[in-house]
Protein backbone atom coordinates (compact mmCIF):
# COMPACT_ATOMS: atom_id res chain seq x y z
CA UNK A 1 0.00 0.00 0.00
CA UNK A 2 1.25 2.95 -0.77
CA UNK A 3 1.93 6.19 1.91
CA UNK A 4 0.51 9.87 1.49
CA UNK A 5 1.76 12.96 3.55
CA UNK A 6 1.67 16.13 4.16
CA UNK A 7 4.76 18.41 4.91
CA UNK A 8 3.61 21.73 6.73
CA UNK A 9 5.81 24.33 8.32
CA UNK A 10 5.23 27.04 10.41
CA UNK A 11 5.43 30.47 9.28
CA UNK A 12 4.65 34.50 8.29
CA UNK A 13 6.46 35.30 11.82
CA UNK A 14 7.77 38.33 11.08
CA UNK A 15 6.44 41.55 11.94
CA UNK A 16 7.47 44.88 10.69
CA UNK A 17 10.58 44.58 8.61
CA UNK A 18 12.14 41.82 11.04
CA UNK A 19 11.59 38.62 8.94
CA UNK A 20 12.01 35.23 10.66
CA UNK A 21 12.84 31.93 8.38
CA UNK A 22 12.90 31.81 4.49
CA UNK A 23 9.35 31.12 3.90
CA UNK A 24 9.95 31.94 0.65
CA UNK A 25 11.99 28.42 -0.03
CA UNK A 26 9.99 26.60 2.27
CA UNK A 27 6.97 27.64 0.05
CA UNK A 28 8.92 26.02 -2.89
CA UNK A 29 8.89 23.02 -0.65
CA UNK A 30 6.26 22.42 1.51
CA UNK A 31 2.33 20.74 0.98
CA UNK A 32 0.77 23.37 4.04
CA UNK A 33 1.70 26.31 5.52
CA UNK A 34 0.85 27.47 9.47
CA UNK A 35 0.90 31.48 8.80
CA UNK A 36 0.58 33.23 12.17
CA UNK A 37 -1.88 35.45 12.51
CA UNK A 38 -0.59 38.75 15.01
CA UNK A 39 -0.63 37.67 18.26
CA UNK A 40 2.69 35.39 18.76
CA UNK A 41 4.36 36.64 15.44
CA UNK A 42 3.65 38.02 12.50
CA UNK A 43 1.30 40.92 10.91
CA UNK A 44 -1.24 42.31 8.29
CA UNK A 45 1.30 42.49 5.63
CA UNK A 46 3.31 39.28 6.50
CA UNK A 47 -0.33 37.40 6.90
CA UNK A 48 -1.27 38.35 3.46
CA UNK A 49 2.14 38.19 1.79
CA UNK A 50 2.65 34.64 2.54
CA UNK A 51 -1.04 33.44 1.84
CA UNK A 52 -0.35 34.79 -1.36
CA UNK A 53 2.64 33.01 -1.83
CA UNK A 54 0.97 29.99 -0.76
CA UNK A 55 -1.52 29.80 -3.19
CA UNK A 56 0.70 30.67 -5.60
CA UNK A 57 2.33 27.81 -5.12
CA UNK A 58 -0.51 25.39 -4.42
CA UNK A 59 0.14 25.02 -0.46
CA UNK A 60 -2.74 24.42 1.48
CA UNK A 61 -3.27 27.42 3.68
CA UNK A 62 -3.98 27.09 7.90
CA UNK A 63 -4.29 29.54 10.38
CA UNK A 64 -1.77 29.43 13.53
CA UNK A 65 -2.78 31.20 16.13
CA UNK A 66 -1.07 31.18 19.95
CA UNK A 67 -0.97 33.45 22.94
CA UNK A 68 -0.52 37.35 22.61
CA UNK A 69 2.94 37.32 23.61
CA UNK A 70 4.82 38.98 20.88
CA UNK A 71 8.10 39.22 23.06
CA UNK A 72 8.00 35.80 24.12
CA UNK A 73 7.36 34.53 20.24
CA UNK A 74 4.37 32.37 22.06
CA UNK A 75 6.17 29.99 23.70
CA UNK A 76 5.42 31.42 27.32
CA UNK A 77 2.90 29.45 29.08
CA UNK A 78 -0.14 31.80 29.91
CA UNK A 79 -3.16 31.19 32.32
CA UNK A 80 -6.16 32.93 30.67
CA UNK A 81 -10.06 31.85 31.51
CA UNK A 82 -11.35 29.74 29.11
CA UNK A 83 -13.58 31.74 27.80
CA UNK A 84 -11.00 34.74 27.12
CA UNK A 85 -8.57 31.97 25.56
CA UNK A 86 -11.50 30.76 23.08
CA UNK A 87 -12.21 34.33 22.37
CA UNK A 88 -8.46 34.90 21.36
CA UNK A 89 -8.87 32.05 19.69
CA UNK A 90 -12.09 33.06 17.46
CA UNK A 91 -9.91 36.88 16.83
CA UNK A 92 -7.30 35.68 15.26
CA UNK A 93 -9.05 32.51 13.10
CA UNK A 94 -11.36 35.43 11.67
CA UNK A 95 -8.74 37.37 10.63
CA UNK A 96 -6.75 34.31 8.75
CA UNK A 97 -10.15 32.91 7.38
CA UNK A 98 -10.87 36.68 5.99
CA UNK A 99 -7.05 37.10 4.59
CA UNK A 100 -7.15 34.05 3.12
CA UNK A 101 -10.58 34.71 1.22
CA UNK A 102 -8.59 38.04 -0.36
CA UNK A 103 -6.05 36.00 -1.97
CA UNK A 104 -8.72 33.87 -3.47
CA UNK A 105 -7.47 30.35 -2.01
CA UNK A 106 -9.12 29.08 1.27
CA UNK A 107 -8.24 28.94 5.20
CA UNK A 108 -7.86 25.09 5.14
CA UNK A 109 -6.76 24.30 8.55
CA UNK A 110 -5.77 25.69 11.97
CA UNK A 111 -2.98 24.77 14.01
CA UNK A 112 -2.19 26.04 17.71
CA UNK A 113 1.05 27.34 18.08
CA UNK A 114 3.40 27.26 20.36
CA UNK A 115 2.83 27.18 24.66
CA UNK A 116 -0.62 26.97 23.83
CA UNK A 117 -0.20 23.84 22.11
CA UNK A 118 1.98 22.65 24.38
CA UNK A 119 -0.36 22.97 27.50
CA UNK A 120 -3.39 22.01 25.41
CA UNK A 121 -1.65 18.42 24.45
CA UNK A 122 -1.78 17.94 28.06
CA UNK A 123 -5.35 19.48 29.02
CA UNK A 124 -8.53 18.04 26.96
CA UNK A 125 -10.75 20.86 28.15
CA UNK A 126 -8.13 23.34 27.58
CA UNK A 127 -8.30 22.12 23.97
CA UNK A 128 -12.19 21.61 23.42
CA UNK A 129 -12.24 25.75 24.60
CA UNK A 130 -9.51 26.12 21.65
CA UNK A 131 -11.37 24.11 19.04
CA UNK A 132 -14.62 24.59 19.88
CA UNK A 133 -13.98 28.42 19.03
CA UNK A 134 -12.09 28.11 16.03
CA UNK A 135 -15.44 25.67 14.50
CA UNK A 136 -17.48 28.34 15.82
CA UNK A 137 -15.80 30.82 13.07
CA UNK A 138 -14.84 28.19 10.79
CA UNK A 139 -16.92 25.02 11.25
CA UNK A 140 -15.98 23.08 7.97
CA UNK A 141 -12.26 23.69 8.85
CA UNK A 142 -9.86 20.45 9.79
CA UNK A 143 -7.92 21.09 13.12
CA UNK A 144 -4.42 20.10 12.94
CA UNK A 145 -3.30 17.89 16.32
CA UNK A 146 -0.45 16.96 18.14
CA UNK A 147 -0.80 12.89 17.48
CA UNK A 148 -1.49 10.92 20.51
CA UNK A 149 -2.17 13.88 22.32
CA UNK A 150 -4.87 15.42 24.50
CA UNK A 151 -5.42 17.38 21.51
CA UNK A 152 -6.06 13.94 19.37
CA UNK A 153 -8.50 13.07 22.29
CA UNK A 154 -10.57 16.87 21.59
CA UNK A 155 -11.32 16.27 18.40
CA UNK A 156 -12.19 12.51 18.31
CA UNK A 157 -14.63 14.10 21.03
CA UNK A 158 -16.12 16.79 19.00
CA UNK A 159 -16.24 14.52 15.68
CA UNK A 160 -14.51 17.01 13.54
CA UNK A 161 -12.04 17.05 10.50
CA UNK A 162 -8.43 16.99 11.63
CA UNK A 163 -4.87 15.76 10.55
CA UNK A 164 -3.05 13.88 12.98
CA UNK A 165 0.55 15.32 13.06
CA UNK A 166 4.32 14.36 14.14
CA UNK A 167 7.20 16.80 14.09
CA UNK A 168 10.53 16.42 12.15
CA UNK A 169 12.60 18.93 14.07
CA UNK A 170 11.60 18.04 18.07
CA UNK A 171 12.36 14.83 20.27
CA UNK A 172 9.18 13.02 22.28
CA UNK A 173 8.65 11.74 25.12
CA UNK A 174 6.99 8.69 26.23
CA UNK A 175 3.32 10.38 26.67
CA UNK A 176 3.78 11.90 22.98
CA UNK A 177 4.18 15.20 23.89
CA UNK A 178 7.48 17.34 23.17
CA UNK A 179 10.52 17.45 25.25
CA UNK A 180 10.59 20.82 26.70
CA UNK A 181 12.80 23.14 24.76
CA UNK A 182 14.98 23.82 27.58
CA UNK A 183 15.91 20.12 27.54
CA UNK A 184 18.81 18.88 25.44
CA UNK A 185 18.34 17.41 22.63
CA UNK A 186 14.93 18.99 22.14
CA UNK A 187 15.47 20.41 19.31
CA UNK A 188 16.89 18.35 16.38
CA UNK A 189 19.30 20.03 13.94
CA UNK A 190 20.75 18.30 12.15
CA UNK A 191 18.67 17.61 8.40
CA UNK A 192 20.10 13.59 7.45
CA UNK A 193 19.11 12.64 11.31
CA UNK A 194 15.66 14.41 11.06
CA UNK A 195 15.51 13.38 7.44
CA UNK A 196 15.86 9.45 8.65
CA UNK A 197 13.76 9.37 11.46
CA UNK A 198 10.50 11.10 9.92
CA UNK A 199 10.86 8.07 7.15
CA UNK A 200 11.06 5.44 10.07
CA UNK A 201 8.18 7.11 11.61
CA UNK A 202 5.92 7.51 8.85
CA UNK A 203 6.29 4.13 7.69
CA UNK A 204 5.95 2.63 10.97
CA UNK A 205 2.85 4.75 11.25
CA UNK A 206 4.12 5.63 15.23
CA UNK A 207 5.89 8.16 16.67
CA UNK A 208 9.47 7.14 18.23
CA UNK A 209 10.16 8.73 21.18
CA UNK A 210 13.27 10.07 22.78
CA UNK A 211 13.67 6.31 24.95
CA UNK A 212 13.49 4.78 21.67
CA UNK A 213 9.56 3.84 22.64
CA UNK A 214 7.52 3.24 19.86
CA UNK A 215 3.75 4.97 20.02
CA UNK A 216 1.48 3.84 16.91
CA UNK A 217 -0.71 6.84 15.47
CA UNK A 218 -2.38 8.09 12.63
CA UNK A 219 0.31 10.66 10.66
CA UNK A 220 -1.53 12.50 8.39
CA UNK A 221 1.25 15.66 8.31
CA UNK A 222 5.02 15.89 9.22
CA UNK A 223 5.60 19.57 10.41
CA UNK A 224 9.10 21.32 10.48
CA UNK A 225 9.58 24.59 12.16
CA UNK A 226 10.35 27.78 10.18
CA UNK A 227 12.69 30.10 12.80
CA UNK A 228 15.62 27.41 13.79
CA UNK A 229 18.53 28.18 10.85
CA UNK A 230 18.53 24.39 9.39
CA UNK A 231 14.63 24.70 8.05
CA UNK A 232 14.95 25.17 4.49
CA UNK A 233 17.99 22.49 4.19
CA UNK A 234 16.25 20.28 7.02
CA UNK A 235 13.10 20.57 4.46
CA UNK A 236 14.60 19.50 1.50
CA UNK A 237 16.28 16.77 2.77
CA UNK A 238 12.66 15.30 4.57
CA UNK A 239 11.04 15.83 1.10
CA UNK A 240 13.98 14.16 -0.57
CA UNK A 241 14.02 11.22 1.71
CA UNK A 242 10.22 10.68 2.01
CA UNK A 243 9.99 10.63 -1.88
CA UNK A 244 12.95 8.11 -2.24
CA UNK A 245 11.16 6.05 -0.03
CA UNK A 246 7.70 6.13 -2.54
CA UNK A 247 5.52 8.02 0.01
CA UNK A 248 3.63 10.89 -2.03
CA UNK A 249 3.81 14.29 -0.61
CA UNK A 250 0.18 16.03 -0.78
CA UNK A 251 -1.62 18.72 1.40
CA UNK A 252 -3.96 16.56 3.44
CA UNK A 253 -7.48 15.86 3.21
CA UNK A 254 -9.08 16.31 7.37
CA UNK A 255 -10.88 13.32 8.43
CA UNK A 256 -12.38 12.67 11.56
CA UNK A 257 -10.16 10.27 14.20
CA UNK A 258 -11.98 7.18 14.77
Amino acid sequence: MSLTVDLNSDMGEGFGPWMSGDDEALLDIVTSANIACGMHAGDWDWMARTMARAARNGVGIGAHPGFADLQGFGRRKLSMPHESLANLVRYQVAAAEGMARATGAPMRHVKLHGALANMCAADREMSLACYRAVLSVAPDTTIMVLAGTEQERAVRELGCNAASEIFADRAYNDDATLVDRSLPGAVIHDAEAAATRVVEMVQAGAIITATGKTLPCRIDTVCLHSDTPEAVEMARAVRQRLEAANVTLTAFEGQPIA
